[in-house]
């Protein structure tokens, strides 16, 4: 299929009304679920879902995200193949962990497409997208057919980030649930282990400054504050520039959230 028109041509184009239409056929042939699609427009990059009707208006009046030219979100598998676009044959070369082995990448969770999507970002790094891939293929324990290692530590990240979970809370849920498992689990062995493995999967995060009593976070208002206004802590340790307390902020993705939605919720 041409895809030609989403960098060379513009709302308005004959040329582009074409192309958005051939992109929405061929979601609602494709995607699992027709009734509402991540919506591809610049404004939305795929992360909000609308029905089908509402992303053609957008795509008529943002224009198309010109960086989504393969369509892993609407049903497109995410292999290259031969293109009669270029002319040339493309073909993707992967030594190692095999992205199509993910357990349950085809039943609604899109954590395989996840995965193949993250694979061009660590092109650089492929030790760090390999670690990805094991985690998303480690059962959580012997016999879990549900869950991975990777898909696990998401799974309650989210539930962490919609209900404004604190760190410290988190922290105590996660090793809760681990004792939990049986003895020969996977599942990370704190919030920390689990930052790590969220900051690989390239999830955005910032460094937020707390008081050490866990009293304020240091940000909007509060922000050029050096002192706890509840308990005057100070808000750096002996050297100043050094807090003496700093919290990895996660905001919630909704690609991620909505792995976890049921289709009549998304």
């Amino acid at each position: 299929m041409d895809r030609s028109w989403i960098s060379n041509s513009k709302p308005g184009d004959p040329q582009y009304e074409a192309g958005i239409r051939d992109f929405v056929n061929f979601a609602v042939k494709n995607a699992g679920d027709r009734s509402r699609l991540p919506c591809p427009c610049f404004k939305c990059h795929n992360f909000l879902y609308r029905r089908i009707d509402e992303i053609l208006g957008h795509l008529r009046k943002n224009a198309f995200d010109r960086t989504y030219t393969r369509w892993i979100w609407h049903g497109e598998n995410y292999e290259r193949t031969r293109t009669s676009d270029s002319g040339n044959d493309v073909h993707d070369v992967h030594e190692g962990p095999d992205v199509n082995d993910i357990p349950n990448a085809n039943e609604g969770d899109r954590l395989g497409d996840m995965i193949r999507a993250a694979q061009d970002k660590f092109a650089e790094n492929p030790a760090t997208f390999e670690g990805v891939l094991k985690d998303s293929k480690t059962p959580l324990y012997p016999g879990c057919s549900k869950y991975t290692r990777l898909s696990s530590i998401l799974r309650l990240y989210n539930v962490k980030a919609g209900h404004g979970l604190t760190d410290q809370c988190f922290d105590e849920v996660l090793e809760v649930f681990k004792d939990m498992l049986p003895d020969d689990n996977v599942f990370a062995s704190g919030a920390y282990e689990a930052k790590k493995i969220l900051i690989s999967m390239g999830l955005p995060y910032e460094k937020i400054h707390a008081c050490p009593n866990d009293c304020i976070l240091y940000r909007n208002e509060r922000e050029s504050l050096k002192n706890c206004p509840v308990c005057n802590a100070s808000r750096y340790k002996e050297k100043e520039g050094v807090s003496a307390k700093v919290l990895w902020y996660f905001p919630i993705v909704p690609k991620f959230k909505h792995l976890f939605l049921n289709a009549d919720d998304a």
